[in-house]
């Protein structure tokens, strides 16, 4: 963990969640309020559970978005506006995931548009980076993470109001992780991408790890040089794992 700075665990939910999954979070509270975190703890939970979640956790944690529109309101039937989040009560929200990417067709500027409005609104701005298998396979993972720095991290970034998270599409959900070595010199990079486009305050920019983070490997990952802390999908909706997950740091 470098350069002192406060890691960041943060479980993204994605597309699961009623209102039975608010005693997974009634647990955690429970828990970090017995024994509070060395790291930061955010939960992003579907749009449809933030105001209840809020409302139940109180201070214990965090709460975030998992997507936010550019706009502050309009007719964008279905969207959710930035400022929408931060009155529910959501302190980050995450932008440009590979999910999203993948299944809406976001591209590196529309990614920007939306860190921008999280700003606007008082959020954090976690921005997803990332590359595929196929990016992977052909040597590109460096050249594409590069130019999504370049492109989806607006100026004005800093290590206030921006985390990155670093995410290869291939290990999401797959239970397949890169080895330590990969993922220390992704991380590397991306902080040498980071101080280049933003100066030195970015060498305090937090960088997260993602893809198949588990209570079994989380110790390692989290002790990696350049990791700042983790972006934890399946293993954050079970209290008792990402509470694992947590304690790891």
């Amino acid at each position: 963990m470098g350069n002192g700075m406060r890691p960041l665990v943060a479980g993204n939910w994605k597309m699961n969640g009623l209102a039975s999954s608010l005693e997974e979070l009634q647990a955690l509270k429970v828990a970090l309020l017995a024994e509070p975190a060395s790291a930061e703890v955010l939960v992003c939970p579907p749009f449809t559970l933030i105001a209840q979640a809020n409302f139940l956790v109180k201070d214990a944690f965090g709460l975030g978005g998992q997507n936010c529109h550019a706009a502050p309101t309009g007719a964008h039937t279905g969207d959710i506006a930035a400022e929408m989040l931060k009155d529910a009560g959501a302190s980050y929200v995450i932008v440009g995931h590979s999910e999203r990417r993948q299944d809406h067709g976001e591209r590196n500027a529309d990614v920007a548009l939306k860190a921008r409005a999280a700003w606007r609104a008082g959020l954090g701005a976690i921005i997803c980076v990332g590359e595929t298998e196929k990016r992977r396979a052909a040597g590109d993972a460096h050249e594409i993470c590069s130019s999504q720095i370049d492109e989806s991290v607006p100026e004005g970034a800093t290590a206030a109001n921006t985390v990155i998270a670093y995410e290869p599409v291939w290990a999401i959900g797959t239970g397949r992780t890169p080895t330590p070595a990969e993922i220390t010199q992704m991380h590397a990079h991306i902080r040498r991408c980071l101080v280049r486009r933003l100066g030195k305050g970015a060498s305090a920019m937090r960088i997260l790890y993602g893809g198949s983070v588990k209570p079994d490997n989380a110790a390692e990952i989290l002790g990696l040089a350049e990791v700042n802390g983790a972006l934890v999908g399946g293993a954050s909706i079970k209290s008792d794992d990402f509470l694992r997950i947590i304690r790891a740091v």
